[in-house]
């Protein structure tokens, strides 16, 4: 009998410093009462990705020394401050040594994404391929598999804050979009909500 396919592994993009939102991201917490980088890590687990790498970068130390991650994979990545892109190579590095066909990237300020996307989408994976969930008016977005023949590629044009976008869009034919909208909501935590009426 043939031995199961490995599983996707799962990355979760935490470093950045949130400028706009006035703090790290990873160390806010959530209506549920977690830290986002618990939430997201959380979501990559429960939609089957093993390992789940996650890129720490501004406050990592608090963010050890706070966030329960149970079974993560902490990698710090020292050029945080350049940009998604270099957290992009640093966890898909850290995936090297693995046997994982392809990695589900997700981003941490996204807390409408839930483990049923990221299993709708994981269940594509293959060293081959390359998807990203689709939300309504046409719009790409996270989670998004990036199988492992394509990892060189994605790390030579991750710079700056587009991680795989670039590559995305110069592989276009290539990418499968996975519906999403029914599961998952795509909107980001940029800035934090403002004070509600009273």
């Amino acid at each position: 009998m043939a031995p199961p396919p490995a599983r996707p592994a799962g990355v979760l993009l935490a470093a950045g410093a949130g400028r706009r939102y006035g703090g790290p991201k990873a160390l806010v917490r959530h209506a549920d009462g977690r830290l986002l980088v618990e939430r997201a890590a959380g979501m990559l687990a429960g939609g089957g990705c093993a390992p789940t790498v996650v890129v720490l970068g501004a406050a990592a130390a608090e963010v050890r020394a706070r966030a329960d991650l149970p079974g993560a994979v902490l990698v710090d990545n020292p050029e945080w401050a350049g940009g998604m892109g270099s957290s992009l190579r640093a966890g898909l590095a850290a995936l090297a040594r693995t046997d994982a066909p392809a990695a589900v990237v997700l981003l941490l300020d996204l807390p409408g994404v839930t483990a049923a996307a990221v299993r709708r989408v994981a269940r594509h994976a293959t060293a081959d391929s390359l998807v990203t969930a689709g939300y309504p008016a046409g719009r790409r977005g996270h989670p998004v598999l990036l199988g492992r023949r394509h990892w060189p590629g994605v790390a030579a044009v991750a710079v700056g804050d587009t991680g795989a976008r670039a590559y995305l869009r110069a592989h276009r034919d290539e990418v499968r979009v996975v519906d999403c909208a029914d599961v998952a909501d795509d909107a980001d935590l940029d800035v934090p909500p403002g004070p509600t009426d009273a």
